[in-house]
């Protein structure tokens, strides 16, 4: 069989990134011949019982008072990572790099000084491949075959980290165009689900979500302009914020469409716990980065506090398609939670705000070249055009190629949408004279979706329209007694046949589901303390 030269150039960047992964010492053994649809066990019988503690005992910040009082070496936690990391890779394919020279060199240095560095001393994080590399000689190709081997350092929020005392040690799959909410590309292949091998860990940053999902990473940088924090933090069970754009320095990541400003994207975190988010904010915004990056909001992490029970409205669907059971399930245990504790719930109607349009409007604003740079890239590497690549490009109405009338007519329509909707939840205090504070949605229409089906995205990019933050935090799990199918529910149009169709609850087994908070735009805080408050409800500390 004839290779085909994009496969000889992609083979370049798996054999970096198995090499990376083959530095492990000790290498892992006893690995499975046959991996198990659940990965979830599978560190217990690979890792020592010191790095499955030191990886799995403690949270965020539980693991940083460790190492900032030298209970635990960062050369150790590091290691256990790295391990737990590669253990990741053979799992769920998750890694493009495994950094085990530069992370341990990096823990060493800072095991070495008298003092702590700062807030992230000794803290191993994981990092999205296109945004950015520390390493010396290192490279970025976003999943483009095309930019393989494409020289790329540091971006100014890695350095915020890095000065803060973080270790970098893990980079992490995406998919083709990185816009899919599925991670799969033709450099790395599919990246699977460490609950189900069955499902999508989601996408773009599906590598941070199945790495951060077995615990081989406890923080992790993701990024999001459809869903892409989001949705993978859902589908894995693990805490995922998406800010506010131009909050956190965002600038320096190779993509396509530099400069595009109809809808944007932003960094933000990833992580095994709720408190990680607000450290990660609080620490990503202390050096005031809009001192160098003019473009950013001049605006301070200043923590929420509420002094009444938070007015609270739930979103049981978006006007087109009709959540899958085990998602109904799991908004009906919070919201009763919720009033248990005293807080105010309401329901949030969606049939008038229209979202289909606010899908069309979204997806014609991402390729307002029509596609033209994105394909010309996939073209340039002569690799095959991938068939959720296809679905958000060639099978949207919308997405055209603008002239300059046409796009500045687009973005009109984006700031009406937007006005419509503030108005909306402004409106939600003329009764009794408090608005809504949050909105408690889903964050996908189920739980994590069987591969090739993650075509519906207006329960994540809705919010990228509006520029609106928004927090995933884990509910529950999929349980095939309490979910069962409704046989007589009829689809309201084509998306809710297609996703009603997909539905059977042996499908999704282990699979989690998650809940989605959001915010008006700017009131990032809140989101994150409304979070809290809502975790509470919910018996958690």
């Amino acid at each position: 069989m004839t290779i085909q030269p994009w496969e000889a150039k992609a083979s370049i960047a798996r054999s970096k990134r198995d090499d990376s992964v083959a530095r492990v010492e000790p290498p892992l053994q006893g690995l499975p011949d046959t991996l198990p649809q659940n990965s979830q066990e599978l560190a217990k019988a690979i890792l020592t019982p010191k790095e499955v503690e030191i990886t799995e005992k403690y949270s965020v910040t539980e693991l940083l008072a460790k190492l900032h009082s030298r209970e635990l070496s960062a050369e150790e936690v590091t290691k256990a990572f790295l391990r737990r990391a590669a253990l990741a890779q053979f799992a769920t394919n998750c890694l493009t790099e495994l950094l085990w020279d530069e992370a341990i060199e990096r823990a060493r240095y800072l095991d070495s000084l008298p003092e702590p560095v700062g807030p992230l001393h000794g803290l191993p994080i994981s990092t999205k491949e296109h945004h950015a590399t520390k390493s010396p000689n290192g490279t970025t190709n976003a999943s483009y075959v095309a930019w393989i081997g494409k020289p790329h350092g540091s971006i100014l929020l890695y350095d915020i980290l890095w000065d803060a005392g973080c270790v970098f040690f893990a980079r992490t799959t995406q998919p083709q165009t990185i816009m899919h909410l599925e991670t799969s590309s033709n450099i790395y292949g599919r990246t699977v689900n460490p609950y189900n091998r069955d499902l999508t860990p989601g996408g773009s940053s599906g590598g941070e979500s199945a790495l951060i999902g077995m615990r081989g990473s406890v923080l992790g940088v993701g990024g999001d302009i459809g869903g892409s924090i989001r949705c993978p933090a859902a589908h894995t069970g693990i805490y995922g914020f998406k800010p506010t754009t131009k909050r956190v320095p965002s600038g320096g990541q190779r993509s396509h469409m530099i400069g595009k400003e109809t809808i944007l994207s932003t960094l933000g975190p990833m992580a095994t716990d709720r408190e990680a988010l607000e450290l990660f904010m609080k620490v990503a915004l202390s050096t005031k980065p809009w001192r160098l990056d003019p473009s950013l909001t001049a605006k301070e992490w200043t923590p929420y506090k509420f002094t009444k029970p938070l007015k609270i409205a739930v979103q049981w669907w978006d006007g087109v398609v009709t959540p899958h059971p085990p998602m109904i399930r799991a908004l009906k245990e919070v919201s009763e939670a919720c009033k248990a504790a005293g807080m105010e719930v309401v329901d949030w109607d969606c049939e008038s705000l229209d979202h289909k349009k606010g899908w069309e409007i979204a997806a014609g604003l991402y390729w307002p070249d029509g596609g033209e740079e994105v394909l010309g890239l996939i073209e340039e590497g002569g690799e095959p055009i991938l068939p959720l690549t296809k679905f958000i490009i060639h099978e949207q109405p919308s997405v055209k190629k603008l002239d300059q009338h046409g796009l500045w007519k687009l973005c009109a329509e984006r700031d009406a949408y937007r006005a419509a909707y503030a108005k909306h939840w402004t409106d939600t205090g003329k009764t009794d004279g408090k608005e809504v504070d949050v909105i408690l949605c889903p964050p996908s229409f189920g739980a994590a979706t069987p591969h090739e089906q993650s075509r519906y995205w207006g329960y994540t990019s809705m919010w990228n329209l509006l520029d609106y933050p928004g927090a995933v935090f884990p509910v529950t799990t999929v349980d095939p007694e309490k979910d069962k199918k409704d046989l007589g529910y009829k689809p309201k149009n084509a998306e809710d046949q297609f996703v009603y169709a997909m539905y059977a609850p042996e499908k999704y087994q282990d699979a989690p589901v998650s809940l989605q908070i959001i915010g008006r735009r700017h009131y990032d805080e809140k989101v994150i303390a409304a979070l809290t408050e809502i975790e509470r409800a919910m018996g958690r500390k």
